[in-house]
């Protein structure tokens, strides 16, 4: 790195964080943090099993013999069911593989690289070519399968617990305290320890939950919170975003859950004052969430779910401000949704994070994540469905209930502008990012009509990838915006990092009695011209099914710009565009779209060649519109 971009990133990131990040190298260099995250520990004993019966301890529910829910057998949840019971997994609620019934946890199913277990974590490399994506690693690791079970027990009246405790089991012989890359994220550690309590508090009745296999499981569940204590910092400075919520809620929720952990007090206590405050910080006050991602977002909605259900039990209510947070936090996202099939933009990173599946929804389908913690907060559904077992929590009846908003929406913190008519959806993004953007799509435009979205954006693929992909994905090409020749916005850095961040966003948003009005600009491009400016004009019409964009860039060093748009394939759609009085026609291009993540198809993509300023109507043809 360079000294120039050097500054960049102490600039974007922080004193902060720059100087953690140093220092965390030197301590994995000088063995402390291997020390700090020993291997081959001694087996510890807290509890016995009976004992633990007796305690009757807080959890989501206490057994599958106390839930009074009803109990629906839906074909496609015993489907799933019996596919994972046959060793199948599903990968980011997307593609099922056949792992077999000796899949030894560590190896890739997708480059078919297995990891060297006898590696301390902190030697894994999870963002290697050769290796692939580690979370086709972690996934299965997560143990999310084991709430499809366990719904499919409750509905069905079935017993899988034999299968679950034997994949406990298989887990902990396979990989060894401290070892391998299954120990190597911090979430995915408090996540699978959520998912193993769901289990636990489900087949607390189970044959199959023996004295021996309890303490094994106590041990490394031990070991686990251990782990994240131990690391938290990474998580909450170099990271910070769902990893460092998921993270600080399981070491608060440690009391509750294991007080038998001679730690467990101070766990709590420290995970507690760090869980407020990165939900104070991670929450913006407009309601959007850090890490500019829907997915994202609906994972903190799940978190907060979780983690208000057991702390309300419990009587150890969080300050009134989570609550607070939480409410807007739903708020925000609610407003996207297209309540016909619950779909929300493909906006933001999205790598198929669904921690609890608790519904048969389809993937993109938010609602019964959404309807739970508003359940939670108000005591009332937004929609019919809801998630399995969260609605038997105690709900908090401080807050209204939501309402859907038409007309103009804004949320001027985080620079989302939403325009709703009873047919029509669209969102503009115009951001002055405070914190890690993630993905170079400034003044980016999604279209909608009637619950489909017409021109999109083009999703995320996948985080380790090749070159080709990875800049496509995470760059400006597929977004609804504007390229100077083959640049993106900002300047790509390793990994998740952006160099050279939008400034000066300025916004004016307004309607007549025909049409709602966007003006928006945005300084981007800076490392091509420091004055470089994108001013994006957008008209809607609120009886037509028409939308008028008004592009112009400035100081752009005389180098070609490009009008660039990313289209649903199955939805006919005109465009006519104008630069310099002149009619400019559509060069297509190879454009993707990733709806699910590790999965891409061919879509429609179209640019628009112009020098300053393009002006550019876009219709939807009468044959979709009816």
């Amino acid at each position: 790195m360079n000294i120039k971009l050097g500054l960049q990133l102490l600039k974007n990131m922080g004193l902060r964080y720059t100087t953690y990040r140093i220092f965390h190298e030197l301590d994995k260099k000088s063995g402390l943090l291997k020390k700090r995250h020993p291997t081959n520990p001694e087996l510890r004993n807290f509890i016995s099993l009976e004992n633990w019966k007796k305690s009757k301890l807080t959890f989501i529910f206490e057994s599958r013999e106390t839930i009074l829910g009803s109990k629906i057998p839906n074909p496609q949840l015993a489907e799933k069911a019996n596919k994972i019971l046959q060793h199948h997994t599903q990968f980011f609620s997307n593609q099922w593989i056949d792992l077999g019934k000796d899949y030894d946890w560590i190896t890739n199913p997708d480059t078919h690289y297995k990891y060297d277990i006898s590696n301390h974590w902190s030697n894994i490399n999870d963002f290697n070519q050769e290796n692939g994506d580690i979370k086709y690693v972690w996934e299965k690791s997560r143990f999310s399968f084991l709430l499809t079970l366990i719904r499919y027990d409750y509905h069905f009246e079935k017993d899988s617990s034999e299968f679950v405790f034997q994949e406990i089991n298989s887990w902990i012989d396979a990989n060894p305290i401290n070892q391998g890359p299954n120990w190597k994220c911090s979430q995915e550690i408090s996540l699978r320890t959520f998912n193993w309590l769901y289990a636990i508090y489900f087949y607390k009745n189970s044959d199959f939950l023996t004295e021996a296999l309890w303490q094994k499981m106590m041990n490394v569940l031990y070991w686990q919170m251990h782990h994240v204590y131990h690391h938290i910092d990474f998580s909450r400075i170099a990271v910070r975003n769902n990893h460092a919520i998921t993270e600080t809620l399981a070491l608060s929720l440690t009391e509750i859950l294991f007080p038998f952990f001679e730690e467990s007090k101070k766990w709590s206590k420290k995970g507690r004052k760090y869980f407020e405050q990165e939900i104070n910080y991670q929450i913006y006050p407009d309601g959007a969430f850090i890490q500019h991602s829907m997915n994202y977002h609906r994972v903190l909605i799940q978190l907060l779910s979780f983690g208000l259900s057991i702390t309300q039990k419990a009587n150890k209510p969080f300050s009134e401000n989570v609550y607070k947070k939480a409410y807007k936090t739903l708020g925000f996202l609610y407003q996207f949704i297209q309540p016909k099939n619950g779909n929300l933009p493909n906006y933001g990173h999205n790598d198929g994070a669904l921690f609890f599946p608790l519904s048969d929804a389809e993937f993109r389908d938010y609602r019964s994540q959404l309807n739970t913690l508003h359940q939670i907060l108000t005591a009332k559904p937004l929609f019919e469905t809801a998630e399995d077992f969260f609605s038997f929590s105690k709900p908090i009846y401080n807050f209204k209930s939501l309402e859907l908003k038409f007309g103009i929406t804004s949320f001027t913190n985080s620079g989302y502008y939403l325009f709703r008519t009873n047919s029509s959806f669209t969102f503009v993004k115009c951001s002055n990012y405070k914190d890690r953007p993630a993905q170079s799509d400034n003044l980016h435009i999604d279209i909608w009509h009637n619950g489909e979205n017409v021109i999109r954006d083009s999703g995320s693929y996948k985080y380790n990838t090749d070159e080709e992909n990875s800049n496509y994905f995470f760059g400006t090409k597929s977004h609804n915006t504007v390229m100077i020749e083959n640049h993106n916005q900002m300047l790509k850095g390793g990994r998740f990092i952006w160099y050279y961040w939008p400034k000066n966003a300025l916004v004016t948003v307004n309607e007549n009695e025909d049409e709602f009005i966007f003006n928006g600009a945005v300084n981007v491009f800076s490392f091509i011209d420091k004055k470089c400016k994108h001013t994006r004009k957008v008209i809607i019409s609120k009886k037509q099914t028409n939308w008028i964009i008004e592009d112009t860039i400035t100081n752009t060093k005389n180098k070609k710009c490009y009008q660039i748009w990313n289209c649903n394939p199955n939805i006919p759609i005109d465009f006519e565009a104008v630069a310099n009085s002149q009619k400019v026609f559509a060069n297509e291009y190879s454009s993707f779209y990733s709806s699910l993540y590790g999965q891409k198809e061919e879509q429609k993509g179209y640019s628009f060649e112009f020098d300053t300023t393009i002006k550019t109507e876009i219709k939807l043809l009468n044959s979709f519109c009816k």
